[in-house]
C-alpha cells in the first residue's frame, strides 16, 4: 500500500497496455471479435475495480478528499489514452492517418477539472476536425460502447471547432463546460486551436455577461436545494455551501482573471493566503465526504441523508464529546465549512465588484454598480460612511480604536435599512480579535445588541450577518456553541443557530401583522403584550442550551439568568426570561399530547402560567418555536390545540369562569344543539321533531356532551339519524377542517373494544397520519368514534374522496374481509431514513393528571402501523380508552391514552402497571401488526366484528 501513497499512479498503464496486446495476439490479431473484446472488457473492469480500492484504501488512511479526486481522475485518463490506443492500434488502425482522420479526447466539466468521485460522470468531449470521416464516429462509437460497458456514466459530445465555438456563444453550460476543458489523449493540435478560438471569440469581452449568468444560476440553485446551507440533510455538491460553489467561483476566476490555479488568485490580490488556504482546507474536506460517501453507497449519492451520516461520522473519525455524539459533531464541522465557503463567496464578490464586474441593485445581494467612491456622511457618527448606498467604514481603524463599533455597525445598518459594502464585512472578518470580555460587558455594546434583537425593522436580517461575520457567536459565546450545531433527529431541519435566528424572524413577522391569517391568536395578542423585550430575548435564547449534558430547557434558565442582566434587563425581566426559556416546550407538549376537554388539564396549565401576561407570551413563543423547526412541522392542528388551550385557560386566569357543575353544562349543551336540530328544515317541513330531539339527547353519555363542540354535535346527530334510518350496521363520514389541515373520520359502529385498534389499522393501510381520537360509548349500544388525520389535498374535494376511501377500508376491516395484521406486517417497512435512528421506548402511567383517567403515555421510533398495536395491546389489557393523542416528532412518536378498566376505575396497583409497561415496551421489539395481540383461551374480544361477533 505505501508504493501508492507515493502518488504513483492506480494503474501501472504499461502492464495494462500488455495485457490488451496479448489478449489480441492470443485470438490471432482479431481485435474487433466478441470474444476480444469482452477479455478486453474484462481486463478494463477489473484494473478499474482495483485502481478503486487502493484510492479507497488510501483516503481511509490519509483523510485527504482532493487528493483521492485528483487520482480517481489521474486513473481514468490513463484508462482512457489505454482505450484510444487499443482502439486505434487494433480496431480502427489507420497507418499513415490524414487530416481528416484526427481525432482529440477532451475532459471537460468536473473530469476537465482533474477531479472525479468515485461515482462521478465522466464528462467528455470529441474534438473532430471540419472535415469528418465515418472513421472519426467509428473511433468515437467504440470508446463510448467500452465506457458504457464498464459501468461509467458518461456525458458526451462530438463536435468540431466551429461548432464547438458557436455553441458556446449561446449556451452557458456548453461555454462553461469548454472553459474548463482538459486535453486528454488523441490529436493535441485540435485541442490547442480549441482552447485559443474559445479565448479569442467567445471569453473576450463578455466577463459580465458571464458572471450574472454564473451568479444567477447558483441562486436559482440554492432555491432548489433549499435556500439554508443549514439543512441537516444538505446536498454536498448542489447545496448551499457545498462542491458547486467553489467550482463557481473557480469557474469565474478562469473566466475573469484568466486563473487557471486557485494560487494565482493570492497573487492577484483576490484571496490573502490565509484565505486562500482555508479555500483548499473547504475542498479537501468536503471532497472527502463526497468520496466517502460515493464509496460506502456505491452510487453517485450527493446528499448526506440520516441513513449514511453516522457511518460517515466513524469513517471520518469523530467520536462523541461534550454533550454531541459523533454523527453531531460530524455535521457541525460540515456546516462550519459550508460556512466557510459562504464567507470565502463573499471575499471572491467583493473583489470582483472592485474591478467592476457585476452589477446587482438588490441590497440583499452581494454586487451593486459601483460608480465611484463617492462617501455621505451617516447622522451620528464619524466612524461610518455610505458608500455606494451601502455602510462603510471611515477608516480601517475604527474596530481596533474602538471595538463597540463592531456592534454598532449592525445596529446602523439595521436602524437605517442599509446593506453592508463587502469591504467592510471583510474588515470585521479580521477584527474579531478584538471582541473580548471587554467587549462582552461593555454597557454601549450590549444596549446597541439588545436594540439590534428587539428591533422593529426585519432584526432576524441583521442577526443573521452578525452571525455570518462571526461577530454574534463571538459577542455571545453561549450563542457561538451552538453555531453549525445540527441535532442528530428527523425533526429539525435546520442547525440550532439558524433555527433561533428564523423563530426571531417569524416573530417578528407576527408583530408586524405579517401573518394575521395563519396565526390569528398571536396577531390578536401580541399588541397586548407588555414587554415585548422579553419575548425577543427569550426566543433567542430558548435553544441555546443545545448540546449540554443537562436538560437544555434547564439548562438555558441558566446561561439567561447569567446574559439578561448583561444584556441590560431587570431583575424581574430575567426571571420572567427565564421561566418563558424553563417552559418553553410545555405549552406544546400539553396541547398536543392531553385531552383538553379534561378540567384537570386546564387547571393544572393554570397553575403553571399563574397569569394571562406569561400564558400569552408563552402562546406566541410556542408558535415561533414550532414553526421555525423547518417546512411542513407547523399546520393548522396544531394552532388550533393551541388555542383551545389558550381559550379553556383564560377564563380561570381573568375570573371570569368558575368550575360550572357537570349537570349544568351537559344541560347547556343539550340545549344548544336542541335549537340548532329544532331550525333544521327540508323544504317547508321540520327534520327533527320535539320527541326525536329528546330521544337523541338520551343517546349520549355526560362524557360526550362536555367533550364535543357544538358544531360537531349537530353534524355527529345528523350523521347518527340517517344511519339508523338506513339501517346501517357499520357507518363512517368524513368532514374536512381546512384551516386546521385536518379531515375528521368518525365512525358509528356497535361497540367493541378493538373498535378503535381496527380503526387506526384501517388508517395505517391507508398510509393516514393520525394526530387525535375522541371515543364515546352511546346508550344504545353502539360507539361514535371520531379519528382526526393530516389532511393529504388541498382541494376540499379531492380530500373527501381520500376520506371515503378511508371510510370504505374501515368498514372492511370492520366486517372481517381485510386481515390487518397480515396487511400490516407487509407494509411496516423502515424506510433507510428511520434505520438510521434507535430509539429507547418508554411507558409511563400517570394517575395525577386527570382526576377521572388514568394517563398511559408511551413514546418510541415511530413506525406504521404502531398506534394499531398499541390499542390492541390495550384491548387485550381489558382498558377502555377515553381519548387518543398522537403526536410525531420526526423518527419519535409520543402517544398518550386517557384509560379506565372496564368498570371505569382509574388503574391502580403495581402489579398492573407492570403488566401494562412489560407488553407495551413488547411492542418495540416485535414484527408490526403482531405485538399488540396475545392469544386468550377464552377468545374474548378477538373476533372480527361480523354479524356473529356483535353478540359477544
Amino acid at each position: 500500500m505505501a508504493i501508492h501513497l507515493k502518488n504513483l499512479p492506480l494503474i501501472d498503464i504499461n502492464a495494462l497496455n500488455k495485457q490488451l496486446n496479448s489478449i489480441v495476439a492470443e485470438n490471432g490479431g482479431k481485435a474487433d471479435a466478441n470474444e476480444v473484446r469482452n477479455k478486453v472488457l474484462a481486463t478494463l473492469k477489473e484494473t478499474y475495480r482495483t485502481g478503486c480500492e487502493v484510492a479507497k484504501a488510501e483516503l481511509n488512511e490519509n483523510g485527504s478528499g482532493t487528493a483521492c479526486a485528483k487520482r480517481l481522475s489521474d486513473m481514468q485518463d490513463l484508462l482512457m489514452r489505454c482505450i484510444l490506443e487499443f482502439a486505434l492500434g487494433h480496431v480502427f488502425p489507420t497507418g499513415s492517418p490524414s487530416m481528416a482522420e484526427k481525432l482529440s479526447v477532451v475532459a471537460v466539466g468536473g473530469y476537465g477539472r482533474g477531479t472525479l468521485a468515485p461515482g462521478s460522470d465522466i464528462d467528455l468531449l470529441f474534438v473532430l476536425p471540419y472535415k469528418q470521416t465515418p472513421w472519426g464516429e467509428s473511433v468515437v462509437e467504440y470508446l463510448l460502447y467500452l465506457l458504457w460497458d464498464m459501468g461509467f456514466k458518461v456525458g458526451h459530445a462530438t463536435r468540431n471547432i466551429d461548432e464547438c465555438v458557436r455553441l458556446s456563444k449561446t449556451d452557458i453550460t456548453i461555454r462553461t463546460s469548454i472553459l474548463e476543458a482538459r486535453h486528454v489523449c488523441g490529436d493535441r493540435s485540435l485541442f490547442d486551436e480549441l482552447e485559443q478560438r474559445f479565448e479569442k471569440e467567445v471569453v473576450r469581452g463578455t466577463a459580465r455577461e458571464f458572471i450574472a449568468a454564473k451568479l444567477e444560476e447558483r441562486d436559482d440553485r440554492h432555491k432548489r436545494s433549499g435556500a439554508s446551507r443549514y439543512r441537516v440533510e444538505p446536498n454536498i455538491k448542489e447545496g448551499k455551501g457545498g462542491l458547486r460553489d467553489l467550482h463557481t467561483l473557480f469557474w469565474i476566476a478562469k473566466y475573469f482573471y484568466g486563473a487557471s490555479k486557485t494560487d494565482e488568485l493570492i497573487k492577484l490580490g483576490v484571496f490573502t493566503r490565509k484565505e486562500h488556504n482555508r479555500f483548499l482546507k473547504c475542498e479537501d474536506f468536503l471532497w472527502a465526504v463526497r468520496c466517502h460517501l460515493h464509496f460506502l453507497t456505491g452510487r453517485p449519492e450527493e446528499r448526506l441523508s440520516f441513513d449514511v451520516q453516522a457511518e460517515l461520522a466513524r469513517r471520518l473519525g469523530y467520536q462523541e464529546h461534550g454533550g454531541l455524539v459523533a454523527v453531531e459533531r460530524f455535521m457541525k464541522h460540515y456546516f462550519l465549512i459550508a460556512k466557510d465557503v459562504g464567507d470565502l463567496t463573499r471575499i471572491f464578490c467583493a473583489e470582483l465588484e472592485e474591478a467592476n464586474a457585476k452589477d446587482t441593485p438588490d441590497l440583499n445581494r452581494l454586487f451593486l454598480n459601483l460608480t465611484g467612491r463617492r462617501r455621505r456622511k451617516i447622522r451620528g457618527t464619524t466612524d461610518f460612511v455610505l458608500e455606494t448606498k451601502r455602510i462603510a467604514a471611515a477608516d480601517d481603524t475604527i474596530f481596533e480604536r474602538n471595538p463597540v463599533n463592531l456592534i454598532r455597525l449592525f445596529w446602523l445598518a439595521g436602524k437605517h435599512n442599509l446593506a453592508f459594502h463587502p469591504d467592510t464585512i471583510q474588515l470585521v472578518r479580521r477584527s474579531l480579535k478584538f471582541i473580548t470580555k471587554r467587549l462582552r460587558e461593555d454597557p454601549e455594546a450590549n444596549r446597541l445588541f439588545l436594540d439590534i434583537l428587539t428591533s422593529k425593522n426585519q432584526p432576524e436580517i441583521v442577526l443573521r450577518r452578525m452571525n455570518e461575520a462571526g461577530v454574534l457567536g463571538r459577542f455571545v459565546p453561549d450563542f457561538g456553541r451552538v453555531v453549525a450545531m445540527m441535532q442528530f433527529n428527523m425533526y429539525h431541519h435546520f442547525t440550532v443557530d439558524e433555527h433561533l435566528l428564523r423563530s426571531i424572524g417569524i416573530l417578528s413577522e407576527i408583530e408586524r401583522g405579517d401573518l394575521e391569517a395563519e396565526h390569528p391568536l398571536a396577531n390578536e395578542i401580541f399588541p397586548e403584550i407588555k414587554d415585548r423585550v422579553v419575548l425577543y430575548v427569550a426566543l433567542f435564547l430558548h435553544d441555546i442550551a443545545k448540546g449540554r449534558k443537562e436538560d437544555h430547557s434547564i439548562a438555558g434558565a441558566k446561561v439567561a439568568r447569567k446574559l439578561c442582566p448583561r444584556f441590560g434587563l431587570t431583575t424581574a425581566q430575567t426571571e420572567l426570561v427565564a421561566w418563558l426559556i424553563e417552559e418553553h416546550l410545555t405549552m406544546s407538549s400539553i396541547a398536543q399530547s392531553r385531552d383538553l376537554a379534561d378540567r384537570k388539564t386546564i387547571q393544572d396549565f393554570h397553575a403553571l402560567v399563574q397569569t394571562t401576561e406569561r400564558m400569552k407570551m408563552l402562546l406566541i413563543l410556542t408558535v415561533c418555536d414550532i414553526k421555525a423547526v423547518g417546512p411542513g412541522v407547523w399546520n393548522g392542528w396544531k394552532g388550533q390545540l393551541l388555542r383551545t388551550l389558550y381559550y379553556e385557560t383564560e377564563p380561570l386566569l381573568t375570573g371570569g369562569f368558575t368550575q360550572v357543575a357537570q349537570s349544568e353544562r351537559v344541560n347547556r349543551a343539550k340545549q344548544q344543539l336542541s335549537q340548532v336540530l329544532m331550525e333544521e328544515q327540508r323544504g317547508d317541513e321540520k327534520v327533527w321533531s320535539q320527541r326525536q330531539v329528546k330521544t337523541y339527547q338520551k343517546l349520549h353519555y355526560s362524557a360526550y356532551w362536555m367533550r364535543v363542540d357544538p358544531e360537531a354535535m349537530a353534524r355527529h346527530a345528523r350523521f347518527i339519524n340517517d344511519a339508523e334510518a338506513e339501517k346501517r350496521t357499520f357507518a363512517t363520514t368524513v368532514h374536512t377542517k381546512s384551516f386546521e389541515e385536518i379531515t375528521e373520520i368518525t365512525v358509528y359502529a356497535p361497540d367493541h373494544p378493538r373498535l378503535l385498534a381496527y380503526v387506526t389499522g384501517a388508517c395505517a393501510v391507508a398510509g393516514a397520519n393520525i394526530v387525535d381520537a375522541q371515543i364515546f360509548t352511546t346508550t344504545n349500544g353502539k360507539a361514535l368514534d371520531s379519528i382526526f388525520i393530516n389532511r393529504e389535498f388541498n382541494d376540499d374535494a379531492d380530500e373527501l374522496r381520500r376520506g371515503a376511501r378511508i371510510g370504505d377500508l374501515i368498514q372492511e376491516v370492520l366486517n372481517g374481509s381485510l386481515h390487518l395484521p397480515g396487511v400490516l406486517a407487509t407494509k411496516s417497512k423502515k424506510t433507510r431514513r428511520q434505520k438510521a435512528f434507535s430509539l429507547d421506548p418508554e411507558v409511563s402511567i400517570d394517575n395525577t393528571v386527570s382526576n377521572l383517567f388514568s394517563v398511559i403515555e408511551v413514546s418510541g421510533l415511530d413506525r406504521l402501523g404502531l398506534l394499531y398495536d398499541l390499542t390492541t395491546a390495550l384491548a387485550d389489557l381489558n382498558l377502555d380508552i377515553a381519548s387518543a393523542h398522537i403526536a410525531t416528532f420526526g423518527e419519535r412518536a409520543l402517544d398518550g391514552f386517557y384509560v379506565t378498566d372496564l368498570m371505569g376505575e382509574k388503574i391502580t396497583g403495581p402489579a398492573k402497571h407492570k403488566a401494562i409497561k412489560e407488553r407495551l415496551m413488547r411492542i418495540f421489539t416485535t414484527k408490526p401488526g403482531t405485538a399488540g395481540h396475545v392469544p386468550n383461551k377464552s377468545k374474548r374480544n378477538t373476533a372480527p366484528m361480523n354479524k356473529k361477533s356483535l353478540t359477544v
